[in-house]
């Protein structure tokens, strides 16, 4: 029985993007919500490490920490995604950067840009980069896995056609034949690849080592394979032609990620680990952005 024939007996997805609406275009998202709560979570982890001395920040900064990563993911997905998934309607109408609503965001932007509010956070403290690097790469995939799951609510980031039990029918997908078809669920697929997996690997490493920047290239390994292996069952963007007739250019983006990833790791098994560099430091023995420069 094909695709087609089966859809009938299929579930339609119908659930609601918005939590709470105040119109028919504006409300609370469970998409805006997957942020917060992304974010809350890895501040209660980092708050954790902190008053284990296994992160050398003081009480407070974790938020401050969390907060410059957040920021950084936000504003580095939502450009790369207008940059290299809409760039037509962004040079048409440069707004279109803020109106987060309409299009979403991409992931590889968003780690460039955490990575960047993370090394902002660093100069600005005259903290060890490598080390608070390690410590969000361990707990960014928690966020990946509350984005994955807005992604199914929202109806958005469909799989390919599917005759998997399982397959959800999207009234928003591109129809086959003029008819509505099912489709595998890949932003489940993708909550546990890209996120819920990595996430817990990379507690386990990260509570295992003392070499700064491992967890980093550990991500990026992780995410990178994920990503690339969840591709393979959801639908290609929409008039992107495949590389090669078959990668994707999600899959594309990936190979840059998890080549740097794998240099990471093996610069930091040849180095020799360093666990003093996760004290936490004395109110004096940290250095300001001017000294941190020298």
């Amino acid at each position: 029985m094909t695709a087609l024939a089966e859809a009938a007996t299929r579930w339609v997805h119908n659930l609601d993007p918005y939590i709470i609406r105040f119109s028919d275009s504006f409300g609370l998202r469970w998409y805006g919500l997957s942020y917060v709560v992304g974010i809350l979570a890895a501040v209660w982890i980092l708050s954790r490490w902190v008053r284990a001395r296994r992160l050398p920040l003081r009480a407070g900064e974790t938020a401050d920490l969390a907060l410059y990563a957040g920021l950084g993911m936000v504003l580095g997905g939502r450009v790369y995604y207008c940059l290299f998934y809409a760039g037509d309607i962004f040079l048409r109408d440069p707004l279109y950067l803020v109106r987060i609503w309409e299009g979403g965001m991409a992931s590889h932007g968003g780690i460039l840009g955490m990575a960047a509010g993370t090394a902002l956070f660093a100069w600005r403290r005259g903290c060890n980069l490598a080390v608070l690097a390690d410590a969000i790469a361990a707990v960014a995939p928690l966020g990946v896995v509350f984005g994955r799951l807005a992604n199914f609510i929202n109806g958005e980031l469909w799989g390919r056609p599917s005759e998997a039990s399982w397959a959800v029918i999207f009234p928003e997908a591109p129809k086959v034949a003029g008819k509505m078809v099912a489709r595998h669920p890949s932003q489940l697929y993708a909550a546990g690849l890209e996120g819920l997996i990595p996430f817990v690997l990379l507690l386990l490493i990260h509570a295992r080592h003392r070499r700064p920047g491992l967890t980093v290239g550990a991500c990026f390994l992780l995410y990178g394979a994920g990503r690339f292996v969840d591709e393979f069952w959801r639908e290609p963007d929409a008039g992107y032609a495949l590389f090669f007739g078959w990668m994707s250019k999600g899959q594309l983006f990936t190979i840059p990620l998890f080549a740097i990833g794998a240099l990471l790791v093996a610069l930091t098994l040849w180095r020799k680990p360093r666990p003093e560099a996760y004290r936490a430091p004395a109110p004096a023995d940290r250095p300001g952005p001017e000294r941190a420069r020298r």
